[in-house]
């Protein structure tokens, strides 16, 4: 099984439904659970205890005000790039080496945007679209969702 094939199962079971899917062989064991509940799953710094409970709708909806809020550019032409794992973003292959993008560049279809680290397993993210890139949506060493919107892009 390949990443696009694991990202693929993960993409149905966050869609249909299902709690946990199991699949082993002889050269592979994956296990992807969801939250029972079906609320997104929000992760924290393990330093950052909150003493009053957080209602998570509210955070899920300032944050997507934020980012409506924020945008001066016209985005009905722009495509967005959303996460297809759930891990933590990073804009560099490692520490020591140059941002694989940076706002302003151009892209195209194939090219390495960032490193989803899921499992410590580092996953590239290749684009699948030509264009420019409007805006970093997420700061890096951050943790993201499955879905998450990553990038902006203008294909024109």
């Amino acid at each position: 099984m390949n990443l696009k094939e694991i990202q693929q199962l993960i993409k149905f079971v966050a869609k249909s439904g299902v709690h946990e899917v199991k699949i082993e062989s002889k050269d592979l064991k994956i296990s992807v659970k969801t939250a029972a509940t079906g609320n997104p799953v929000i992760y924290t710094e393990p330093n950052t205890l909150s003493q009053s409970p957080i209602d998570q709708s509210s955070i899920i909806d300032s944050s997507n005000d934020q980012l409506h809020n924020d945008e001066s550019i016209e985005e009905d032409h722009l495509i967005t790039i959303k996460s297809p794992i759930i891990g933590t973003f990073y804009r560099k292959p490692s520490p020591d080496k140059a941002n694989f993008i940076e706002n302003g560049d151009v892209i195209s279809e194939g090219s390495v945007l960032c490193v989803i680290e899921a499992m410590k397993l580092f996953n590239e993210i290749e684009s699948e679209y030509s264009g420019k890139i409007v805006k970093i949506l997420v700061e890096n060493a951050s943790p993201v969702e499955f879905d998450q919107p990553l990038f902006l892009v203008d294909p024109s």
